[in-house]
């Protein structure tokens, strides 16, 4: 697996939440050579089995989500101008002047713009105010709704960051929806690292969608792979910027991350605290296998791990990662050796599950 074109071509590939079929398609595509069997399941989830040479030990999810945020069309204005909401937790401070691309109803992407105000007639007071996104509008260049209409733009049509990706120096890439590809490109590599060498138990790696719209998705996956245990792949965010130099101690190239307490605060009130026997595994085989480890905790964070986790009897979940930087905007940046170890860990990982793997709490 080249892990740097695997990450190139999902970062490329748009799919929003609700409209992830392009990239659900091209990950089973990744995992069939790799898995002994791959399904996409009714609500649009991955799911590729990898089975295990052992019999009676406890079944594993390993999981990323394969959705990305972005806005959906609210109104078409008479003069061909679309108005959008969020769809996802978008940042509104970094949309003026950025490019879009917007699906029509046939599945066609069209580019557009949030258009800023001019420079030169921005009065004084405007200037360093942030608009929501709800007084912005998309610019397509068409003349009139009509013309809109002939593309196939309704409201209800879902608009993304246009998709880019860019090589940095010292083994990073900067680019749009590394949250969450950059742990889509981790999964296909543990795929490729467990067909190589095959764990006891069975392994199922999935990706999952509805992620950045409600957390559900990993729910509907779970109730047909009925795992175990699970490991949640995502981004962490990345504290070796000046802005949040003093708030984490992650840091890009230092290796993956344990995300060790999750809690959104906000409405949503789920969370993940870590299973201690998974976090123990975590822990000793990043040390077997030589891996630096990261630990992560932070407040107002939430994965859908919160939801597997409730599913069945209860699943024994770990979430781990990778940090990014400037998440949730066009711009966000990782590193590649950080996705690459995160999947020798995990699949490390998942080949030290055996007959005494504790899947109680305490």
């Amino acid at each position: 697996m080249n892990l740097v074109e695997t990450l190139r071509d999902f970062m490329l590939t748009p799919a929003p939440s609700g409209y992830e079929s392009e990239m659900a398609y091209k990950l089973a595509d990744r995992l069939k050579p790799l898995c002994d069997d791959v399904q996409i399941d009714h609500v649009g989830n991955v799911i590729g089995k990898i089975a295990g040479t052992g019999s009676g030990l406890p079944t594993a999810m390993v999981f990323a989500h394969i959705d990305q945020l972005g806005f959906i069309v609210r109104r078409v204005e008479a003069d061909g101008y679309l108005q959008v909401d969020r769809l996802g937790g978008i940042p509104e401070k970094v949309l003026p002047a950025l490019k879009l691309s917007v699906r029509s109803e046939d599945g066609t992407w069209h580019t557009g713009v949030f258009g800023p105000k001019a420079h030169h007639a921005t009065p004084a007071e405007e200037k360093y105010k942030v608009d929501l996104v709800t007084s912005l509008f998309i610019d397509i260049g068409a003349k009139n709704a009509q013309e809109v209409h002939e593309l196939g733009i309704y409201p209800g049509c879902p608009v993304i960051y246009q998709p880019q990706f860019e090589l940095l120096r010292n083994h990073k890439v900067t680019g749009t929806s590394v949250d969450n590809r950059g742990a889509c490109a981790a999964l296909v590599a543990v795929a490729e690292n467990l067909h190589a060498n095959r764990p006891a138990c069975d392994v199922y790696v999935v990706g999952t969608v509805w992620e950045e719209f409600n957390l559900r998705g990993a729910m509907m996956a779970a109730r047909t792979v009925k795992p175990d245990l699970a490991i949640m792949l995502d981004v962490t965010l990345a504290s070796d910027t000046h802005d949040l130099a003093s708030r984490f101690e992650d840091a890009l190239g230092a290796g993956p991350c344990v995300q060790l307490y999750s809690f959104h605060g906000r409405g949503t009130l789920n969370g993940t605290l870590p299973h201690q026997p998974l976090f123990g595994l975590c822990k000793r085989t990043a040390q077997e296998e030589q891996i630096p480890l990261q630990r992560f905790a932070a407040l107002g964070i939430i994965t859908d791990a919160a939801y597997l986790q409730l599913e069945g009897e209860g699943v024994a979940v770990l979430e781990m990662g990778f940090p990014a930087r400037y998440t949730h905007t066009p711009v966000e940046v990782c590193d590649l050796r950080d996705l690459e170890s995160l999947s020798n860990l995990v699949a490390g990982m998942m080949r030290r599950i055996d007959g005494e793997f504790q899947l109680n709490r305490y």
